[in-house]
């Protein structure tokens, strides 16, 4: 049989799908599996071979299995580790409560070889530092995967959640069956509290299958450790399939510099906004600054700063050209506006939507627009006009705009960012853990480049920048923003750790079309 086992490569352009697509996928692939092992054999085989490589001198292979599907995962996985000669503990989770038709028949074989069962376990006396926990309880198997539903079945899963807690904070690695028990594979948040504040981190986790959105967003990038997939077989059911999301891949290849060209070749930005102080006591210039220098570095032709107040500014970058609002010709190159507009970037907002032909909204701007529904229509407008509009809000921005509050964003986030494009006919990048870039017509892209050094003040608005950039260099706005999106995280992930990551330093990082080959 041809081993399909992999560590997941973030590079490849890799379907996700849901749930409800995860078992319809189960379902073919086990009507058209022509192995001599079932799809719960060929996946315990996986488990097996995976948990002896990661850690092949375990002291103990602890496996915890769940009533469900996955729990007959952990249980073939035993029969092949015991095969193996390896050291096993295996402990069951309601031993008598009823189970799947394969996973009674993985039971019964582990029965057969005399490999001892339990029902209790002291983690914390039992588990050494130099075991392997293997996480078969939940997997996708619990209804609370569907997004608005209650986390776990008080009646059937009381205390669980100890269980789940005590496996993950034993001390020895952990590696997670399908997802780390209690982890939304939708949307990757724990939906119990108990788990969200437990701080649940497996070592390793192998998707099987397919590979889950929830595992690259929100608190699935940090709750997954490293991601490993076997597709058992299915690659070819996966390649007919349209999935709910796609990874977001690196860049295309960069167009070639030809000596016959000059600086408009490579695309006008304008960036607006800047409030000063005067105005509110609040000065917000900086954040123009940090758009302008990201478009500069990420290879803009010309970049433009228009500042929101009545003094004579001065860029911070000599390669910056100054323009007043009225000398601003919308309708050519690439407009970003809103980087810390405050109030001021209501009064031209109506005629930005209106006039500018390539537009970044941002910041400012996008509160403006939750405020007031005439210009939500002028945003729709711009995509009856073939005029592109891409929006890059942070959950706090989303909530605002769809008018719902900031954790049901991020109790969802590839669904917020699919309905704010679909209700403002725009592209839209939501920002964060697997920023998820959404537009009507494409497959929404999660980006797993990045990490925690982007969470300070002033990053959004080099991203800002640098998505103008690109938008300004021809590239059609759903591919502007995944691009823009991967290299700003890449600079980040790539940026030396000697010092300190500022928004300015960042900015000075990124390094053109041909960033993903440095």
């Amino acid at each position: 049989m041809k081993l399909t086992l992999k560590k997941i490569n973030t590079l490849d352009q890799l379907k996700l799908f849901d749930v409800a697509q995860t078992r319809q996928l189960e379902a073919l692939a086990a009507a058209q599996n022509s192995s001599e092992r079932s799809l719960m054999e060929q996946a315990g085989l996986a488990i097996g071979q995976l948990a002896m490589a990661i850690k092949p001198f375990a002291t103990c292979y602890w496996i915890i299995c769940g009533p469900g599907n996955n729990g007959g995962d952990g249980l073939e996985a035993a029969i092949y580790l015991h095969r193996q000669g390896q050291k096993l503990g295996v402990v069951l989770w309601q031993p008598n409560m009823k189970r799947p038709a394969d996973s009674v028949k993985a039971l019964r074989k582990v029965k057969s070889l005399g490999i001892g069962l339990k029902s209790h376990l002291d983690f914390t006396r039992n588990i050494q530092t130099t075991d392997l926990v293997i996480d078969a309880l939940l997997g996708i198997g619990m209804r609370h995967q569907t997004a608005g539903t209650k986390a776990l079945e008080a009646d059937r899963f009381s205390g669980i959640q100890n269980w789940i807690v005590s496996a993950y904070h034993s001390g020895a690695d952990v590696l997670a069956v399908d997802v780390p028990s209690g982890l939304n594979a939708n949307t990757g948040n724990f939906n119990d509290p108990l788990l969200q504040n437990a701080s649940i981190r497996a070592t390793h986790t192998l998707q099987l299958l397919n590979a889950k959105p929830g595992c690259f967003t929100a608190h699935g990038r940090d709750a997954c450790g490293t991601q490993w997939l076997d597709t058992l077989g299915s690659e070819q059911l996966q390649n007919d399939a349209a999935g709910i999301a796609r990874l977001n891949t690196p860049p295309r290849a960069a167009p070639q510099h030809l000596h016959a060209s000059h600086k408009g070749t490579y695309g006008d930005v304008a960036v607006i906004g800047g409030e000063s102080f005067q105005t509110r006591g609040m000065g917000m210039t900086g954040a123009v600054d940090l758009a302008a220098s990201a478009a500069l570095h990420a290879g803009a032709g010309r970049v433009m700063a228009c500042y929101l107040n009545d003094h004579s500014p001065q860029a911070h970058h000599t390669e910056v050209m100054l323009r007043s609002f009225e000398a601003l010709q919308l309708q050519q190159g690439v407009v970003v506006c809103g980087c810390g507009g405050g109030l001021a970037i209501q009064k031209i907002l109506p005629k930005v939507l209106q006039e500018s032909a390539r537009l970044v909204l941002d910041a400012d701007a996008l509160n403006a627009i939750a405020k007031d529904p005439w210009l939500q229509d002028l945003v729709r407008q711009r995509a009856v006009q073939k005029k592109s509009t891409i929006m890059t809000p942070h959950p706090l921005e989303a909530a605002r705009l769809l008018k719902i509050e900031t954790a049901s964003v991020q109790n969802d986030r590839l669904h917020a960012a699919h309905q704010l494009a679909s209700q403002l006919h725009c592209t839209v990048v939501l920002k964060g853990s697997g920023s998820v870039i959404s537009e009507q017509g494409h497959t929404s892209a999660i980006n797993f480049t990045g990490n925690a050094r982007l969470a300070t003040g002033g990053t959004g608005d080099v991203l800002s920048g640098v998505v103008g950039a690109r938008l300004a260099q021809g590239l059609s706005a759903f591919e502007a923003a995944c691009t823009a999106v991967y290299e700003h995280g890449l600079a980040a992930e790539r940026a030396p750790l000697s010092f300190t990551l500022t928004a300015g330093a960042l900015a000075q990082l990124i390094r053109g079309p041909q960033m993903a080959s440095w």
